[in-house]
């Protein structure tokens, strides 16, 4: 791994260590306001028997609005997120909610299917102000507390991912799909405003044209082996991530089990509980562990996928592995970006853009794995496989470090 050289991070960040720390009322604002933004993603995905019903279409075409999200989302991280390196982000996000508050309100009040596609894609280029908020965050935060912040804004933006489909499922069954995006909405709006009044100022932005800022990310994951390692990381850690997830459900709604879909959304609490310990990943990379801790992180998640093995024949060892599994992938996401964050201070928001297109591809392959391996093979393939590429990660971390180790010995 080649190593990195902090001197550019520390001067950069020297705006950032002359700042007070920031106040524990302001790092839980970034991380709710991250966490609402996220979850904008994914409060279609329950509804969508009830909406074609309501709509009058199959449930094919009502399957769309899962995909128009991701893919207007998909759009917002590689077009949108990368204006954080030449933008004052405290305007940039409050703006990207603004707007998402309107999206959502065209959502709730959308006619037909097409409509509500469209207003989907919008809603998803808008609401990458998760995306924006986090290296703000980084930025903000002082060298001595940086994986603290960064931990706690991303347990938000983690916390809002998984409470979003039983957030969703709940409203509509009390008050019906519409009054999701009409409360989405409201909740966009009050958000921003608060953003707007309270949020710190911006550290000054380099000025850069916006083509060549977007040319430029490749060349800094192809100048930068440490970033290219801790970008595999996050596309292999989501790809575990969305294999478990998808193959729990086919799990949990066959034999034994035959759960209805509100009870394999009861699930995601579990999943919860793990985002919120994988928090405290941030002090070990605040007091230098980091390393250490992606390496223990890994082996962690190779035990919790032997565990969630076992939980096909029990639902308390099931609920024991989703807690391990997510608190060691968690913590990975955390400490990835923390140690993506400290080694390019100037390009925090293309560097984010790059981590989270790698981690959406690797998610997007682990959805289409997950359905192959059940067919082939079942819950037992499912844990297998994603085992092993933890354990091959493992492998990944141990060779780099100990190379690290030798050359620092040379």
């Amino acid at each position: 791994m080649k190593r990195v050289d902090t001197a550019p991070a520390r001067q950069a960040g020297a705006a950032a260590v002359e700042r007070a720390p920031l106040s524990r009322g302001v790092v839980l604002l970034l991380a709710v306001a991250s966490g609402a933004a996220v979850g904008n993603l994914y409060y279609a995905q329950p509804l969508l028997d009830v909406i074609a019903r309501d709509l009058h279409v199959g449930q094919g075409t009502a399957g769309l609005l899962v995909t128009a999200t991701q893919v207007g989302y998909a759009l917002g991280i590689m077009f949108i997120v990368p204006l954080g390196d030449i933008r004052s982000r405290r305007r940039l996000a409050p703006l990207m909610m603004l707007l998402s508050a309107a999206c959502l309100a065209a959502c709730a009040v959308a006619p037909g299917i097409t409509i509500l596609v469209l207003a989907l894609v919008a809603v998803g280029v808008s609401t990458v102000a998760g995306q924006i908020l986090i290296p703000f965050a980084s930025d903000l935060a002082t060298d001595a507390d940086r994986g603290r912040v960064v931990g706690i804004v991303l347990s938000g933006a983690l916390t809002g991912i998984l409470a979003a489909r039983v957030v969703s499922g709940l409203i509509a069954g009390a008050l019906g799909w519409r009054a999701v995006f009409v409360i989405a909405a409201v909740v966009m709006l009050l958000l921003a405003l608060v953003l707007a009044r309270t949020i710190p100022h911006d550290i000054p932005r380099q000025r850069q044209p916006y083509g060549a800022l977007l040319r430029s990310i490749p060349g800094l994951v192809r100048g930068d082996t440490t970033l290219q390692i801790v970008l595999l990381y996050g596309a292999v850690s989501f790809g575990a991530f969305s294999v478990f997830w998808t193959g729990l459900t086919f799990l949990l709604s066959g034999p034994p089990y035959s759960y209805s879909t509100f009870v394999i959304g009861l699930f995601g609490l579990a999943g919860l509980v793990g985002a919120v310990a994988a928090q405290g990943s941030g002090r070990l990379h605040d007091r230098g562990w980091s390393v250490r801790a992606t390496g223990l992180s890994w082996l962690l998640a190779v035990v919790a996928w032997a565990v969630c093995d076992i939980g096909r024949f029990s639902v308390p060892w099931l609920v024991i592995g989703i807690v391990l599994l997510d608190v060691a992938i968690q913590s990975q996401r955390i400490l990835n970006q923390a140690q993506m964050f400290q080694a390019s201070p100037q390009a925090r928001s293309r560097v984010n853009t790059a981590y989270i297109t790698g981690s959406f591809v690797g998610g997007a392959v682990g959805s289409v794995v997950a359905s192959a391996l059940w067919a082939a093979g079942g819950w037992n393939a499912v844990c297998i496989v994603g085992g092993g590429l933890c354990a091959a990660s493992f492998v990944l971390w141990l060779v780099t470090t100990l190379r690290a180790r030798a050359l620092r010995t040379t």
